[in-house]
């Protein structure tokens, strides 16, 4: 028995009565796709069981019912026929119902593309095809493929449909994977034009360059994106930049890279995240670049540098020291302003984000790059050095932080939105289409999207990729049991704040009772350090501090065995309190906090060895300094992000350390700080997710972190 198919179409008319009162009916005809099964026995006797089993397989190839809507005949037409006629089926399909429908994955079709610039870093991409001597615009089939696909999850599959008048086109996935990758963000907004041309900012446009490599670009800032998506493909490279011959350093193979990738990006007019671990060395990366496009003579203005307060001293070193025939002004101080009407014969001018936010100077005039080192100073886009920093203008622009994304993926918007202005679009799009699907919802598609996108940008390293030659750290959580009256303390605390929390959940909700929780989370965190940081009368009855104790004692033995000591607090509060003990134990130290004007000068003595201890507030010393003297690392409380407490420690374990160094933990046993530790645990791989596996994860505190937290 061979089971027979006929496949074909009839038409089927209706009245169409309209909507409005007293309109004439009209009669509309609609061509519907018939199936007819039958049996070729030749002569033999009919098998009912077998027939059967036919019908069975029919259902299961997806015919449709006669009413189906065209594009599922059409998928049976291209999917289910071949399978049945694998099976030894005979399919007869009558020219009538190949009328409705077309496959471009198989028939012989002329593709084009072309990409368009429309000023301020907008394009428009125009794709099409040509069916029957006449050209069809695509992107309207592909916006259509957009719109009913579920939660931006691509079709599976070598095709997929679409329909284009009273046609089904067939569409082949490999010519059109990549523009539904590009253009996936934009379905529920595809900004296509009457002609069916797609509007895309720089990095939507150069998605669309990678995934159409016969693309027609026209202008010259869309052909450089052509050349950079060559270039990005392994094809049609840039020449690799010379060493600047003034450098006075030698270029470790991931720092040559690294400049490079610079240079890279100065050539296709892009800008990017260098966002190496600390301690790698991305001062002298960003110095090369600076120094090369000096000797290349390619700089009408000269270059600015942003910086923390901090840390002008020690570019100002890192220039002399590197390159010292750049020419360097610190906008800095009270007589900043006098080199503001003249900048005449400046390579590189260095100021602070503080200035940045203060002084409308620096939006006033151009420069040929803008480079913020520790970058992660604009991750809030809200705050007034951010704005600041997103009026500068730059032929390039760069940023340089070991942590591009501390907390949430709005602060890698942030930096990016300085880098490359509309490049991930406005934060509300933006928060639409990735955050809330790759933090709340765990997709894959959106992650992966969001990777691919900046992934060319953004340059990431880790001492264990590049695998650095430094001595051994090794880490220890010292867990310090609580005497009984601070314990009684911290539980009356707890209790007290816990009912005060839940109240406010209860009235307002978790997002909007984040203060509270902050605060509540804030004392208890106080209590662990020192009773006398919380201002309650009760904390007057307290007179022990097991940390500090701990501190005084092991300081003591450090300095005896000859180590240098770094201590990290965020409260500056608790270093005033530790301060005083240390006097009185006679161990000598220095200190940098947000107040300390003279900074240079403790690290200068620490650096010496005149001192063997240095206290430091985490905020204002976290980054950016070279303390590789030290051996030992103390956190006195813990932080909630650990890439924080990593920058904190890399301040000793960094490139120039040739001694293994210890770092110490200190943890109040059985309260919330280890309930932090749980918490660091979770989001251990946030700063590195979508750089390197791609994958993320929401820092926001849920209910139940905050029920743990104050267990």
């Amino acid at each position: 028995m061979i089971p027979v198919l006929r496949i074909g179409t009839r038409i089927e008319q209706r009245i169409d009565y309209g909507n409005r009162k007293g309109s004439p009916p009209v009669r509309v005809s609609k061509r519907v796709g018939i199936a007819e099964l039958s049996f070729d026995y030749g002569g033999e006797a009919p098998d009912p069981q077998a027939e059967a089993l036919a019908r069975e397989a029919l259902t299961q190839a997806g015919l449709p019912r006669a009413d189906a809507q065209a594009i599922t005949w059409a998928r049976f037409r291209h999917e289910g026929v071949p399978k049945l006629a694998r099976s030894g089926w005979r399919v007869e399909i009558d020219p009538s119902l190949d009328e409705l429908y077309l496959d471009l994955s198989t028939a012989h079709a002329v593709w084009d593309a072309s990409l368009e610039e429309r000023g301020g870093d907008w394009f428009d991409l125009d794709l099409g095809v040509e069916i029957d001597g006449q050209r069809v615009p695509l992107l309207p089939l592909v916006v259509d493929v957009l719109r009913a696909m579920d939660r931006g999850v691509l079709p599976q599959g070598d095709v997929t449909y679409a329909r284009y008048g009273d046609r089904v086109i067939v569409l082949p996935m490999d010519r059109i994977r990549g523009v539904l990758q590009t253009l996936v963000e934009l379905h529920d907004d595809p900004n296509l034009s009457e002609r069916g041309i797609a509007r895309l900012n720089r990095l939507a446009a150069l998605g669309a360059a990678q995934s159409l490599p016969d693309l027609q670009a026209r202008g010259a800032t869309a052909q450089s994106l052509r050349r950079l998506a060559q270039h990005l493909a392994g094809g049609d490279g840039v020449p690799d930049a010379p060493i600047p011959a003034g450098l006075r350093a030698t270029l470790r193979p991931y720092q040559l890279e690294g400049y490079r990738w610079l240079q890279v990006l100065r050539a296709y007019d892009c800008g990017g995240i260098l966002a190496d671990d600390m301690g790698l060395g991305k001062s002298v990366q960003a110095i090369a670049h600076i120094l090369r496009e000096k000797e290349a003579d390619r700089m009408e203005h000269p270059a600015l540098l942003v910086v923390p307060t901090s840390l002008v001293p020690n570019w100002l070193a890192e220039i002399e020291r590197f390159a010292p025939e750049l020419r360097v002004v610190a906008l800095h101080g009270p007589q900043r302003k006098r080199y503001y009407a003249d900048l005449g014969g400046c390579d590189v001018a260095i100021t602070t984000y503080a200035l940045l936010a203060r002084d409308e100077f620096f939006g006033e005039r151009d420069w040929h790059a803008a480079i913020l080192d520790e970058a992660q100073a604009i991750k809030n886009p809200q705050s007034k050095v951010a704005r600041a920093a997103s009026g500068i203008r730059a032929s390039q622009r760069m940023c340089l932080t070991g942590t591009p994304m501390e907390n949430h993926l709005g602060e890698l918007w942030s930096l990016f939105d300085f880098v490359m202005p509309q490049a991930l679009y406005d934060q509300r799009h933006f928060t639409r289409v990735f955050r809330v699907p790759i933090e709340k919802e765990g997709s894959v598609e959106r992650r992966e999207a969001l990777s691919r996108r900046i992934r060319p940008f953004v340059l990431r390293r880790t001492k264990g990729d590049v695998q650095l030659q430094l001595p051994e750290k090794t880490e220890i959580v010292e867990r310090v049991e609580l005497p009984s009256d601070q314990r009684d303390l911290y539980e009356s605390v707890r209790l007290a704040v816990n009912e005060e929390v839940r109240r406010e959940i209860e009235r307002l909700g978790i997002a909007r009772s984040r203060i509270a929780v902050l605060d509540a989370l804030l004392k208890l965190r106080q209590v662990c350090c020192d009773p006398r940081l919380v201002k309650l009368e009760s904390a007057a009855r307290a007179h022990s501090s097991a940390k500090l104790t701990w501190l005084v004692e092991n300081l003591a033995q450090l300095v005896d065995e000859g180590r240098r000591t770094l201590v990290f607090s965020q409260f500056t509060s608790m270093i005033d309190l530790i301060k005083p003990e240390l006097d009185r134990a006679g161990i000598p130290y220095v200190e940098l906090v947000g107040s300390t004007i003279d900074r240079a000068t403790p690290v200068r003595q620490f650096q010496a060895g005149n001192v063997p201890v240095f206290l430091i507030s985490l905020r204002a010393g976290g980054t950016g300094l070279n303390l590789t003297a030290a051996d030992t690392v103390i956190h006195y409380d813990p932080w909630w992000n650990p890439a924080v407490e990593r920058q904190a420690t890399d301040r000793a374990h960094r490139i120039g350390q040739d001694k293994p160094v210890f770092v110490y933990k200190l943890i109040a046993a059985g309260t919330v700080e280890e309930k932090i530790l749980q918490l660091q645990a979770r989001k251990a791989d946030l700063a590195g997710a979508l750089l390197d596996s791609g994958d993320a994860a929401s820092i926001e505190l849920r209910p139940e972190d905050v029920e743990e937290l104050l267990s």
